[in-house]
């Protein structure tokens, strides 16, 4: 949808010749500074966004409002913001639908958040859980920034979801469990997701991608879990001078996805067996029916 000419209490970004990027917000009457000279905010507010302005020094500097993944890599933090790669491929495999019913836990910083919230659109709703009160505080203030003020798509709980979310009795159709210890909200994500909903995990290291996986194998009402990481390489293209760029953004998180099973129903086992040693004595996660302790024996 066309927005229309800046306008005061809007962000914009301001980008100069070596690629330094500011983040402002237009008020009448306020000037910008920098090591190049100032600009009026009047000078900005009233353009259609797309222009090129020169500040009293003779700096040059590009204007546009911020993509969505321009804004949370720079935004106040309060948690690790969910970086916009990850964001994308919880949106698309996790199939996060207009009008979908999603619950997320936790609200970190709010970046993930305000991809939910443009992916569920106006007749969607996301419910969103934080245990720490100034990191939910934080979240409030990126999203409620980003959208220009209130989102009436979304509601913030202040709680733990493995307790509040069986207490107020939510059904949802996706639940993203952004925490450290994901598998010990199973339970509830299971009693509130609707048969073929998705439960997506995010976590950060081997050992929780792990864990999760096999309580959503041990708990017996999902589909087979799926894990995966994405990887962003960009490149330098210029003239003949074509090559892959010095930095990339690599590892930053794993994701897995299992869908609902209706009540009653379980998914077919795994045919394969598992490698010599998956479950050795040093394993301390759950154990899928069938595989003794000492498998690797």
């Amino acid at each position: 949808m066309h927005r229309g000419p800046l306008a005061a209490g809007e962000w914009v970004r301001l980008v100069d010749g070596k690629g330094r990027r500011h983040n402002i917000c237009l008020e009448p009457g306020k000037r910008f500074f920098s090591n190049r000279g100032h600009l009026e905010h009047d000078e900005l507010i009233g353009r259609e966004e797309g222009f090129t302005v020169v500040s009293s020094a003779g700096g040059e500097y590009l204007v546009f409002r911020p993509l969505l993944s321009e804004f949370v890599v720079s935004m106040p933090r309060g948690a690790a913001v969910v970086y916009p790669k990850d964001a994308a491929q919880i949106v698309a495999l996790a199939d996060i639908f207009p009008g979908a019913d999603v619950v997320e836990a936790g609200a970190g910083s709010g970046a993930l958040t305000c991809s939910l919230l443009r992916a569920v659109g106006p007749h969607g709703r996301v419910t969103s859980f934080e245990r720490r009160g100034e990191f939910a505080t934080v979240a409030r203030r990126n999203v409620e920034q980003f959208f220009g003020g209130e989102h009436p798509a979304w509601t913030l709980h202040l709680g733990d979801l493995a307790e509040e979310l069986p207490a107020r009795g939510l059904r949802c159709d996706r639940l993203i469990l952004d925490m450290l210890a994901p598998w010990e909200c199973l339970d509830a994500a299971a009693d509130a997701l609707r048969p073929g909903g998705l439960v997506c995990a995010y976590v950060a290291t081997t050992t929780q991608m792990s864990r999760f996986v096999e309580t959503v194998r041990l708990h017996g009402g999902f589909t087979e879990p799926q894990a995966w990481e994405s990887l962003v390489r960009d490149w330098h293209v210029e003239g003949l001078a074509v090559r892959p760029g010095h930095k990339m953004i690599g590892h930053t998180a794993f994701l897995i996805t299992a869908r609902r099973m209706a009540p009653g129903e379980r998914a077919p086992l795994k045919k394969r067996r598992p490698a010599p040693g998956a479950y050795g004595p040093d394993y301390q996660g759950p154990r899928p029916p069938g595989v003794p302790v000492d498998e690797a024996e």
